[in-house]
């Protein structure tokens, strides 16, 4: 039996990866001409840690970038609660982020395997009870006994199948700007992770290997080309920290951001996951992570069943076990991070200060803080449906 997969991404090449070395058949099929080196997700969580180390990933993604043990929240006034997860040393061999951009997983992963084709957009699928047909760059067409759609939120794949994607797109954008400029140096204490507050316009400012990636909320009457421009980030990089000269650009992108969850992950011999089933604001980290947990969920149920190991029912749970997690957890955790940054209600912000402060104060609240904010909490929670 073969699965075929579009999108090489992280979530399709981790499926792909597990697929591979339980001794199935499966082929990758990536619409660009090569390995998309997409900048937007930089953050590993502990438990997507644990899960990579088994390709030799975790420890190649430790070296190209840079491990966060801490986490803050601040304000532009001074003040700071800072959680560490080293709470978390017995509940992951990984207690800390590994902060590296996302397409050097893909280089890791991609390394791995050998049926990868690039050039090779899905525009179109047929299947029946025995298998899945794909129509690649709207003629060639390829057989599998499955199909993981991984391509992306704009996925053909689930256009093709008429899955919705339902939620809503936040009225303002998110602006990334990257700079070598080392912030550590000039905001005293400040994590590699760190989440400002600020009612007015809140940022996020977070280190990988060699520069600092500042985000900011942009205003949705904000026209694209004056948010990118020089004037605009440098305004914005000023208000982080004021100094003299001008800040060094090194990368920028603005993009549009969604809270949506398709009404199904699967139809018949087609499953969705990744961005592709779920989208969701960057707050937190919680995105790529969900997806490669997503992959490793799914393929190691293909997996099973294609050897026999377990029976088709097995691949029901997929969607039992995931779906929530994005519904129920990602969604509200997310949601909940971009409202306690921008948060004008007083008594809101009292609330919101005081829960940190005991997660703070306390070793088991900070531990429980701790497990919904790596994503250890979800994985445990809907692991038995």
């Amino acid at each position: 039996m073969s699965v075929l997969i579009a999108g090489a991404g992280p979530v399709g090449l981790a499926a792909a990866n597990v697929l591979a070395d339980a001794g199935i058949a499966v082929s990758v099929l990536e619409a660009e001409p090569r390995l998309p080196e997409n900048l937007r997700a930089s953050t590993f969580q502990p438990p997507t840690l644990d899960l990579l180390a088994r390709f030799g990933a975790s420890a190649r993604l430790i070296e190209m970038g840079r491990v966060a043990r801490k986490v803050q929240y601040r304000d532009r006034a001074g003040w700071i609660a800072e959680l560490d997860f080293g709470v978390l040393q017995a509940d992951t061999q990984h207690p800390y982020r590994v902060q590296c951009e996302q397409y050097r997983l893909n280089q890791v992963l991609a390394a791995r395997l050998k049926a990868l084709r690039f050039g090779a957009e899905v525009t179109a699928l047929d299947q029946d009870a025995d298998g899945v047909t794909v129509t690649i760059n709207g003629g060639e067409k390829l057989r599998g006994d499955w199909l993981i759609g991984a391509d992306g939120g704009r996925s053909r794949v689930r256009e093709t199948l008429g899955i919705p994607l339902e939620g809503f797109t936040w009225p303002e954008r998110f602006l990334v700007a990257s700079t070598p400029f080392d912030f550590a140096q000039a905001i005293p204490r400040l994590a590699e992770v760190s989440y400002f507050a600020d009612p007015q316009e809140w940022f996020f400012l977070l280190r990988v290997r060699d520069v600092w990636r500042a985000m900011f909320p942009a205003r949705a009457e904000e026209t694209e080309a004056d948010i990118l421009s020089d004037a605009s980030i440098e305004r914005r990089l000023q208000r982080v920290h004021a100094k003299s000269g001008r800040y060094e650009i090194a990368h920028r992108t603005l993009y549009s951001v969604h809270q949506r969850v398709a009404q199904s992950y699967r139809r018949g011999r087609v499953f969705l996951a990744g961005d592709v089933a779920h989208l969701n604001n960057p707050l937190g980290g919680m995105g790529m992570n969900g997806g490669i947990h997503d992959a490793f969920n799914l393929a190691e149920k293909l997996a099973g069943v294609i050897r026999g190991e377990k029976p088709p029912e097995e691949l029901e749970r997929y969607e039992r076990q995931r779906r929530p997690v994005a519904l129920e957890y990602v969604n509200t955790i997310t949601i909940a991070n971009k409202r306690h940054l921008e948060m004008r209600d007083a008594e809101e912000q009292r609330r919101w200060r005081a829960e940190l402060s005991r997660a703070m104060a306390d070793r088991t609240a900070e531990r429980e803080y701790m497990l919904k904010l790596s994503m250890i909490a979800s994985l445990r929670k809907y692991a038995c449906a």
